[in-house]
């Protein structure tokens, strides 16, 4: 498994496990919660009963009371209603507190009591009174009963002051558990959005921003800016994944720079090759033909009048030779102009400026000598402007601007005429375009219609690449 995958399946089950045993406290929390509420509605209903059965002996104490001091059979009737209602009441009171040996054993005590309470003093009583009502009302009778109610009372008391002590207890249970409830559930939802946030962070840090980071440098890769470096301060992949972009963009430098030496070696070499073709037609072919030239006038001049056929045939071979020398200039002058290489780009462009069909302001402001690449490269860029805008332009005037400034060559054509001139619909700018950027300059275009053309060139000042070795 991968270092991220490795994380984030860590991270996760940290926040399962986190997760779980907050949600089990909470289950656990809510089962006590529930069971201490069937606890306190059981307390309840104990209480209910032993209060309603205390209420039926005492109901059954003022029924017979009454009886017995007024013999009226009227105040039985809350007797009759009571007595059959007791046994119910107490085997009630019996099962709800079965699960409590101390309240089951005074329920069962309480039982006793009543049961004793009717069958040995209760039932007595009433048939005593009916048969003979003075000796029903003696006093020993009356504290007989008196005690027994009393004695009833009291374990009802005791009964139902535990029970309420028991419910009391359960009350606060429930609220303790309904707390620790509350608290396990903040608990756990606080730790979970710390564990998300926390890993949100992790996330951001290792994965987001070093992917962000690598984007936009691989955005400044595409833009040219193939010196760009990423930090390789991820983890696991992703620092693979800078490590590998560095290389790539590394390598994609080396293989520019390499491509960039190149370019600049084959421009000097074809630069050098029209010097020497330029030079070896001037210094031998061109200097052959003026020798025969000159020889054939000398031959010529020797020549008797009469002959006058050989001298007109000598004269033309003369002008022929001639003709073939002023063509060989010129076609030495196309490959590499001999101006350029004696006198520097200013007056190169001010001959060309001469040549030109259409009026050409010069204003070269090179005081000195220049790199023979920007030299070359510069007047290639003027040549090819200016023949634009006679060809295509239909200008009016051309202007010319060469500034050196901050080790850079600034050169600028401007043209008044029609415009709209594309690159790509052509091979001269295109070719210019190749040579300029071979050297580390820039060339920029801009054409609108019906607005002109200027064309803008810079150009280091200091050669790229050294001479190919061999050439002069």
């Amino acid at each position: 498994m991968s270092g991220i995958a490795r994380r984030v399946v860590i991270s996760n089950g940290l926040l399962v496990l986190l997760a779980g045993a907050a949600f089990a406290v909470m289950l656990f929390s809510v089962a006590d919660l529930r069971r201490s509420e069937r606890l306190v509605l059981r307390s309840q209903e104990v209480l209910a009963t032993a209060n309603e059965m205390e209420r039926l002996v005492v109901d059954l104490e003022t029924a017979q009371r009454g009886f017995v001091i007024t013999g009226q059979a009227l105040f039985l009737e809350p007797w009759y209603a009571a007595r059959p209602l007791l046994p119910a009441q107490a085997r009630t009171l019996e099962r709800l507190v079965e699960d409590k040996p101390a309240q089951q054993s005074r329920a069962r005590r309480i039982t006793a009591q009543t049961e004793s309470y009717v069958s040995d003093y209760a039932e007595p009583l009433l048939a005593t009174a009916r048969r003979d009502p003075a000796s029903a009302r003696t006093l020993a009778v009356t504290e007989e009963g008196k005690r027994r109610v009393d004695a009833l009372r009291a374990e009802f008391d005791d009964l139902t002051a535990t029970e309420r002590t028991l419910s009391l207890g359960r009350e606060t249970q429930s609220d303790t558990i309904a707390r620790r409830a509350a608290v396990a559930a903040a608990t756990g939802l606080g730790a979970s959005v710390l564990l998300i946030l926390a890993f949100a962070v992790y996330l951001t840090r290792v994965i987001v921003r070093p992917v962000l980071r690598t984007t936009a440098m691989a955005e400044r890769v595409a833009g040219g800016d193939l010196s760009v470096r990423v930090p390789e301060s991820g983890v696991a992949e992703i620092r693979t994944l800078e490590r590998g972009f560095n290389t790539m963009a590394g390598s994609l430098g080396h293989a520019r720079a390499q491509l960039a030496d190149s370019r600049a070696r084959i421009v000097t070499s074809s630069d050098e090759t029209r010097r020497r073709i330029e030079r070896d037609l001037h210094d031998g072919i061109q200097q052959r033909l003026v020798s025969l030239a000159l020889n054939l006038r000398a031959i010529q001049a020797n020549l008797p009048a009469e002959p006058a056929e050989t001298g007109t045939q000598l004269d033309r071979l003369a002008d022929g030779m001639e003709g073939a020398l002023d063509e060989l200039r010129e076609i030495s002058r196309g490959i590499h102009p001999a101006i350029l290489s004696e006198g520097g780009l200013g007056p190169a462009l001010k001959v060309l400026a001469r040549r030109s069909a259409i009026p050409v302001e010069v204003d070269p402001m090179v005081e000195s000598r220049l790199a023979p690449q920007a030299e070359v490269a510069a007047y290639y860029v003027v040549a090819e402007a200016l023949t634009n805008a006679t060809k295509h332009a239909r200008a009016s005037v051309v202007h010319v601007t060469v500034q050196p400034r901050d080790a850079r060559l600034h050169l600028s054509v401007r043209d008044d005429g029609c415009g709209g001139a594309d690159p790509a619909r052509g091979t001269g700018l295109t070719g210019l375009t190749d040579r300029i950027q071979a050297l580390g300059g820039t060339i920029t275009i801009h054409s609108p219609k019906g607005q002109g053309t200027t064309l803008r060139v810079e150009l280091p000042m200091v050669p790229s690449v050294n001479r190919p070795p061999g050439l002069p």
